[in-house]
């Protein structure tokens, strides 16, 4: 799926919608260039979530993790490591499988080895604020959910999308 977000709050509100979808034991990766919106994503996400907290990057703990009232949310950052094996050193299938969500900022490092995931692509677009936004599932795990998400997201479907970021 394909969406425009023009302004800050639009991208915050697609990263809402978003976060209402997620459920335990969920991946998400976020991928894109460097200032492209990736912890800015999350954060909408988190706050989607119940995350109160300041949520702040993970690019030198590796993995932040935010308690809320429902769901342990696990937020990591694979910009640092440089193999693939280092990524089954965070434990992120555990941290998942333990009933968190994990989102992982350059998570598009590690695809053969995250498994099922929904991977959303941010790119700045035109203006400074606005971004675009590629939405794909990878594995079975969200068969049922991607439907409605698609049917949430509506609003800010672009197609007329052509990514011509890299």
């Amino acid at each position: 799926m394909y969406v425009h977000a023009p302004t800050p709050d639009a991208t915050s509100e697609v990263a809402r919608i978003v976060g209402s979808f997620l459920r335990a034991g969920d991946v998400v990766v976020l991928a894109g260039e460097m200032g492209s919106g990736k912890t800015f994503f999350a954060q909408g996400v988190c706050r989607a979530l119940g995350v109160t907290g300041a949520v702040t990057s993970p690019t030198f703990n590796l993995v932040h993790s935010y308690d809320t009232e429902s769901v342990v949310v696990h937020h990591a950052d694979l910009y640092r490591l440089s193999r693939t094996t280092e990524i089954a050193d965070l434990a992120l299938h555990e941290l998942a499988a333990s009933g968190g969500i994990v989102l992982i900022e350059w998570g598009d490092v590690g695809d053969d080895v995250i498994g099922d995931h929904l991977e959303i692509r941010l790119a700045q677009a035109g203006a400074d604020d606005a971004r675009d936004v590629v939405l794909r599932v990878v594995g079975g795990r969200w068969d049922l959910r991607w439907p409605r998400m698609v049917a949430a997201l509506k609003p800010f479907e672009s197609t007329d999308f052509e990514w011509d970021h890299e």
